[in-house]
């Protein structure tokens, strides 16, 4: 089923063995790993709603402002797929301790940032940083805990890991609207010393091994490095420019041209940076690509919300939290029944609900008006909150449950790479979406009203009474400029509309897939 391989010497001084039973030691070193992941996806979140205040602070251009987020992912991804080898290198334990040390360090350097360069320099460091702690603690999952704690332990990580992106809206609005800026960054602070300073006293201690550096493929991480970078920097670059222009299609053939060579390399490599023989195993590759879908329907609707509610409800970053809020309680209330689920019944068969039931949650936002709020919204989320438990804990199971403990570091990064693609690549096309398909709806619902057509001006919020009977001393200009807004918001509301309903289409293929 899974094509493990045995254990060797080697790998066996660097990877924690299955433990018997887990003590109260495993318990809290475990929950202070989850703890560091959380950090390190909030702050993904918590950032992107103080944007403005950080481009204002420190002058930067509205062009070159993205690249605060770019930075930050470019290197995350990166890092992700390496951390099995910085497992066998350093172990669990210290590789954990490492990270989330740097992640604290660079997280006060972003804070203490004055200057564009000097912000996007510790952005880098902070994300390869916060790239480590994500399959770590998936990676432990597997090997602190018997198997019977593996629900349970999946599920504790499970929860960290959907619902930081749920509540970074509320958590970065609050602190936009509360505090500086800065706080953004130092937030991290306490619990990323606090998870630094213990975790060694609490995590197994292995044997490091530092061989693995001696061994390093060179020009094979050059080479991931370069395939993921321009990949990122692709995906960024195509709704705006164009899929079809030349500066992402140079970067798209580099980023295919060098993956390739990666690949073909790591695969007759005798100690690949990343071990890829892995997606051999059946059901392995099903769970990653599984959680390839689970990334653009999770990431992509987190991405959507705000944008709907902030252009075209005009909502705050506060109150773009509160609404987001629905998603992460039901998360909550449901983590504990997907859990209890996972340990008796089929992983694919709970995969097949949980996509299901996600496809139905993202169905009917499609169907929202641009007067969609609170109370429209709440149903849609509570399916979705409900259905993402289901779309990650029992795929976790399926790929990662059957490996030996040599294989999970190396598998779980790959694992949480393909969820990060996933959500790079759904972004992408949302995007897409939303330059493409909104100036064309708005030419249509122009031409509409000009013909006279009462549903489009109910469409766009319009008084009928004012639109059939306009004052006779206003100008035309003054109407164009009055009605003008609400048309783009209206266009840009169907847009989204679409875009929620590829990423229906998106979870229905996993439901396929299973």
């Amino acid at each position: 089923m899974s094509h493990a391989e045995p254990i060797t010497g080697e790998t066996e001084c660097a990877v924690s063995t299955l433990a018997a039973d887990a003590t109260f030691r495993t318990w809290l070193g475990f929950l202070l790993m989850c703890l560091g992941m959380f950090m390190a996806i909030l702050d993904i979140q918590v950032v992107a709603t103080s944007l403005p205040a950080i481009q204002e602070a420190l002058g930067i251009s509205r062009d070159a402002m993205s690249w605060v987020q770019t930075a930050y992912l470019i290197a995350e991804i990166i890092a992700i797929p390496l951390t099995g080898w910085l497992t066998r290198t350093l172990t669990l334990r210290w590789m954990f301790v490492a990270a989330v040390g740097i992640f604290t360090t660079a997280s006060i350097g972003c804070a203490l940032s004055d200057s564009f360069s000097m912000l996007i320099s510790f952005r880098i460091v902070q994300g390869f940083a916060g790239g480590a702690l994500i399959p770590a603690v998936f990676s432990a999952v597997f090997l602190l805990f018997p198997l019977r704690l593996h629900p349970l332990a999946t599920t504790l990580a499970g929860i960290v890991a959907v619902l930081a992106p749920t509540v970074g809206p509320i958590v970065g609005g609050w602190i936009t609207e509360t505090w500086s800026w800065h706080w953004l960054f130092l937030i991290n602070v306490v619990p990323g010393v606090l998870a630094a300073a213990a975790t060694p006293f609490l995590l197994p201690r292995d044997n490091v091994n530092f061989a693995e550096f001696k061994n390093l493929d060179r020009l094979s991480l050059v080479l991931l490095a370069v395939t993921l970078t321009t990949l990122e920097i692709g995906l960024k670059q195509a709704p705006q420019d164009g899929w079809l222009s030349p500066r992402p299609l140079a970067l798209f053939a580099t980023s295919l041209t060098s993956g390739w060579i990666f690949v073909k390399r790591s695969i007759k490599a005798t100690h690949p940076v990343v071990e890829l023989k892995t997606l051999r195993a059946p059901a392995f590759a099903v769970g990653c690509a599984l959680s390839f879908c689970l990334g653009v329907g999770l990431y992509g609707s987190v991405y959507l919300m705000p944008v709907f509610l902030a252009y075209v409800r005009r909502h705050d970053a506060l109150e773009i939290g509160t609404i987001m809020l629905v998603t992460g309680i039901a998360q909550l209330v449901s983590a504990p029944v997907a859990g209890f689920f996972e340990s008796r019944l089929d992983p694919r068969k709970l995969s097949a609900a949980g996509f299901a039931l996600f496809a139905v949650g993202l169905a009917l936002s499609f169907f929202q008006s641009r007067f969609a709020d609170f109370d429209e919204m709440v149903w849609p989320q509570v399916l979705r909150g409900i259905a993402i438990m289901f779309c990650l804990l029992p795929p976790t199971q399926l790929a990662l449950g059957a490996l030996t403990p040599a294989q999970v570091p190396d598998a779980s990064g790959l694992f949480n790479l393909m969820r990060n693609l996933g959500g790079a690549i759904g972004i992408a096309v949302i995007d897409t979406i939303l330059y493409g398909r909104t100036v064309g709806h708005g030419e249509a619902l122009r031409d509409r009203l000009i013909a006279g057509d009462v549903t489009a001006a109910k469409a766009i919020g319009l008084d009928v009474q004012l639109f059939l009977h306009p004052p006779p001393d206003v100008t035309q200009a003054t109407i164009e400029a009055y009605v003008r807004p609400m048309v783009e918001r209206a266009a840009f509301a169907m847009s989204v509309n679409e875009a929620w309903a590829l990423l229906s289409a998106v979870a229905l293929v996993a439901l396929v897939l299973v």
